[in-house]
């Protein structure tokens, strides 16, 4: 898959995770803050639709086996308890990118590693 889908896949993978109640926002690391940078001067200067903004909390590549692993860095409310709004995570943005990867004639395999760096 070329890096359009891969965009995609990380698109897909921030909307499920942000989407799930209790997650109060998508943690990018640094390198995705200096992307997301860049991603902006590129699209001003080349007038291009920018990425997903939301999938700077969100890392996917290629498996060894072929497959996708998908990596969720967020922010939980701390009202919820982690372990269950990790988890809800985790099976939303598994299912949006088997989802998303269905739809274009693929069924590799997705693993879905969730990270909380902290609740507020």
């Amino acid at each position: 898959m070329t890096v359009t889908h891969r965009v995609h896949i990380q698109c897909a993978a921030a909307e499920a995770a942000a989407g799930v109640p209790g997650v109060a926002a998508l943690q990018p690391a640094l390198a995705d803050r200096l992307a997301l940078a860049a991603a902006r001067v590129h699209q001003a200067v080349t007038s291009e639709t920018a990425p997903c903004r939301e999938a700077a909390g969100i890392r996917c590549e290629r498996a060894p086996d072929g497959g996708w692993q998908v990596e969720v860095r967020c922010i939980v409310h701390a009202d919820r308890r982690v372990v269950d709004v990790a988890g809800q995570v985790r099976a939303e943005v598994h299912n949006a990118v088997a989802g998303y990867l269905a739809q274009h004639c693929t069924t590799d395999h997705v693993t879905v590693q969730v990270t909380v760096t902290r609740t507020m």
